[in-house]
């Protein structure tokens, strides 16, 4: 059974989103569903040169168990690597075993549900959980994103599972993810390499096709090479592309049916 949870949100100039994403984060901790979990929530402050450090402040203001970390990545990877260390919890493998990893982004609203799922799920016998995202607003993005994106995006799920990754919809056992070498400390695509070191150590893998959380479609990347990135790829890409969902933040590298539940 999981008695301990550990939420990481990497943030990089994110003041316009950042309060959003941690309101929607402590609605999720109150959960009732997390009754008598030990619970901690880090907020890791990537080179930040905005208010992104007050936002943070004031929305962790009363939070049990909520921190703020700070590094200069200038890497969603890095960064959440750098928050899950801060988080680490040592001692036993028995102690690992019960103690869950969430992670998602500073641009990025969860449901009141979502680590409560990751934890039945968890409790069932999954070692990870990934999700998918809906698009929050599409703004300026073009209607040709937007229907690609449909497109590419439906081809990677199936009635009972998904092959998209998203370090924005993601859940891990704290002692699957150290059989597995830890949370890579990449510049890009920690998220694809997690899940697939994870799938080459035996871990079971959750891919749910239900388990959604909303993310920004804005056309500012934070991180070069990023979902943003992966956006602009397909305004240039025909929507049958077949090679589309390989690029930047869409790369469908493993396959769940293997050991996925």
């Amino acid at each position: 059974m999981i008695r301990a949870l550990d939420v990481v949100v990497p943030a990089h100039d994110e003041e316009a989103m950042l309060g959003a994403c941690l309101a929607s984060i402590r609605h999720a901790l109150r959960h009732p569903a997390l009754h008598g979990i030990q619970a901690h929530l880090a907020v890791v402050l990537d080179t930040c040169s905005d208010t992104s450090g007050e936002v943070a402040e004031t929305a962790l203001r009363g939070v049990p168990g909520a921190q703020i970390v700070e590094c200069r990545a200038r890497s969603a990877g890095r960064a959440r690597s750098a928050g899950i260390e801060h988080l680490g919890r040592g001692g036993a493998e028995a102690e690992r075993a019960a103690t869950w990893i969430a992670t998602t982004d500073a641009d990025t609203r969860v449901p009141d549900d979502w680590l409560a799922r990751q934890l039945i799920a968890a409790d069932a016998g999954a070692d990870a959980v990934a999700g998918v995202v809906d698009i929050d607003d599409w703004g300026r993005q073009p209607l040709r994103v937007r229907r690609t994106f449909a497109d590419v995006y439906r081809r990677g799920c199936t009635a009972t599972g998904h092959r998209h990754v998203h370090g924005a919809n993601l859940g891990v056992r704290a002692s699957a993810l150290a059989a597995a070498g830890g949370m890579p400390a990449l510049a890009l695509a920690e998220d694809h390499a997690l899940v697939e070191r994870l799938a080459a150590s035996g871990a079971v893998i959750l891919a749910s096709p239900s388990l959604r959380v909303r993310t920004s479609a804005r056309c500012e990347a934070r991180a070069s090479g990023g979902f943003s990135d992966f956006l602009r790829t397909l305004g240039h890409a025909a929507p049958a592309d077949g090679d589309a969902d390989q690029k930047n933040g869409e790369r469908a590298t493993w396959t769940p049916a293997t050991r996925s539940r």
